[in-house]
């Protein structure tokens, strides 16, 4: 067995700006370039492989905004909002010790949405001269009346403060379009070989994605609000394959997305934590088949919190609810809100879930939202019981009189600058435990159960109810203690009797948030970031599958 490495949070030794002090294998342009080159050759596409350089709007940038805007009040709109949008991508993968993907975006336009009457209509552009953006502005305002005149309707928007000028970037101490690509294939390498130095480990593949988005909002009612969002995507899959080849398990899922900076890579300590994840990835392909049947289920927040994405995140979208999503993204369990709001049961008194945009580290975390609303926390569930859902400032109105919430929670994102902002969903979470139990202390009042770390595979139907979730590592719980490792596991029931199963949940210490890139909703489809928080948590008596 191998000395078990560094847990992760665990920061290795870093210079006055937060990068290592020395990387444990000396990685030069030369050593990159032949990589890259070798994978060239092997049918790799290099596309922009060199850094787009930070920038930020400008003073004109902002002008163009206002005279959008200007223009679309001009043409007849009631009330409109805009966005300069520039959004800049880079994704370096490796497989063992090739370099397989270098890619670098970068893209910048302009939109407007405006309201006639009750009805909304939209258009953006990448061309940013005065003529095309006035246009833009007014074809916005035609659809707008064409909508409003072929269905009428009445949209009203919660009450918003003016925020005239404002600024706000994620919190981050390392800029990740600021570190070369050699540092960071060099750091992809070194904790491939790492992992590649356990027996039975023959394949790994690892990468970071890195997006920055820079947004500037304007209204009609006067608000001018520049942000500049950071997050990054870092994945590591480690691959072991059995003596005599007929079988293969894999342990991926090892590290989750977030709000931040590249400091947060460094912080995962990928290189020294690279061998636990193979020693584990080893072990699966001894590990015993699961029983089927009634376990009590721990769930490490690695796993809990993609199902608190499907299950709880999911339903709790206000437009699922109404119906609006229900040709593509499906609709919710949680209606009708007149009957489920302050009535549904979805868990025991002690259980405490929030929206929120304002966590640190959140991948949904901002300072405004799309439309000009500051950020907050809310609750979701309440002491067990279904209390609010996520809104945008028009669908604060539809549920007022059973909330008494007048404001909009801020949940308005739009994906790029091509894209409409509609409802999409916040950082939904679930709040540890008032006693601050570890992750042994949860383990110690577990008699007969499996524990499950990382997320896998999952299934769930299209109201949310019925679901079904896999994971990466299963341990087997007697007596308190780790007993096995297991395989095969799924764990499958229907949402409202699943949360309340929930008998006993870790405090500050255990919590932990996992995130996702793609989060896809809409038609045309946008995908949203978005990270979910929770702690150690413990189920009683829930119906376990064996997946073989």
């Amino acid at each position: 067995m191998r000395k078990l490495p560094l847990p992760i949070n665990h920061l290795a030794s870093l210079t006055a700006d937060g990068r290592p002090a020395a990387l444990p294998r000396q990685f030069s342009r030369r050593d990159f370039l032949k990589i890259a080159g070798a994978g060239s050759a092997a049918g790799l596409l290099l596309t922009n492989a060199k850094p787009v350089a930070a920038q930020s709007l400008t003073s004109t940038e902002r002008e163009l905004l206002l005279h959008a805007i200007d223009s679309a009040m001009a043409a007849g709109a009631d009330y409109a909002d805009g966005r300069v949008i520039r959004t800049q991508f880079e994704a370096i993968g490796t497989r063992e010790q090739t370099i397989t993907q270098v890619q670098n975006t970068d893209s910048f336009g302009i939109n407007v949405r405006a309201l006639v009457g009750g009805s909304w209509g939209f258009s953006a552009t990448r061309d940013l001269d005065r003529e095309s953006i006035a246009n833009m502005a007014r074809e916005a305002v035609a659809i707008a009346s064409a909508n409003n005149s072929v269905a009428p309707t009445e949209t009203i928007l919660a009450p918003v403060d003016v925020y005239p000028d404002e600024n706000w970037v994620t919190p981050h101490s390392i800029d990740p379009f600021t570190v070369s690509l050699e540092e960071k294939a060099a750091l992809l390498l070194n904790a491939n070989a790492e992992a590649l130095r356990e027996n039975n480990i023959r394949f790994v593949s690892s990468s970071v994605l890195s997006v920055k988005e820079e947004r500037l909002v304007a209204t009609s009612e006067g608000s001018l609000i520049n942000q500049t969002l950071f997050r990054i995507n870092p994945s590591m899959s480690i691959t072991a394959i059995s003596d005599d080849g007929t079988d293969f398990q894999s342990r991926s899922a090892v590290v989750e997305p977030a709000g931040r900076g590249y400091e947060y890579i460094l912080g995962l300590d990928l290189v020294g934590n690279a061998p636990k994840w193979a020693e584990e990835a080893a072990m699966k392909l001894n590990a015993v088949a699961v029983e089927p049947g009634k376990w009590d289920l721990i769930l490490h927040p690695s796993n809990l919190w993609l199902t608190i994405h499907e299950s709880i995140g999911h339903p709790t979208e206000l437009d699922r609810a109404y119906g609006y999503e229900a040709n593509y993204a499906g609709t919710s369990f949680m209606h009708p809100p007149e009957e489920v709001l302050g009535n549904l049961q979805l868990g025991p008194e002690f259980m405490q879930f929030v929206g929120n945009r304002t966590e640190a580290g959140g991948c949904a975390t901002i300072g405004w939202d799309d439309e000009g609303v500051p950020a907050e926390s809310w609750p979701i569930i309440e002491d067990g019981i279904f209390v609010d859902y996520q809104t945008t400032r028009e669908q604060a109105a539809w549920i007022e009189d059973l909330t008494g919430v007048t404001r909009s929670h801020g949940c308005a994102y739009g994906q790029n600058w091509e894209s409409m902002p509609f409802q999409r969903m916040p950082n939904v979470s679930l709040m540890p435990g008032e006693e601050n139990l570890s992750e042994d202390d949860v383990i110690a009042a577990t008699e007969r159960g499996i524990m499950v770390e990382g997320r896998g595979s999952y299934s769930i139907d299209q109201q949310r109810y019925n679901i079904q979730f896999a994971g990466q590592v299963f341990w087997e719980i007697r007596n308190g203690r780790k007993y096995q490792m297991l395989r095969d596991v799924a764990y499958v029931g229907r949402t409202p009797e699943f949360w309340n199963a929930l008998d006993v949940i870790g405090g500050d210490s255990t919590y932990f948030l996992g995130a996702s890139f793609g989060d896809a909703k809409g038609q045309p489809i946008q995908v949203n970031a978005v990270s979910h928080g929770c702690p150690i948590s413990l189920f009683r008596d829930i119906d376990i599958i064996n997946t073989a």
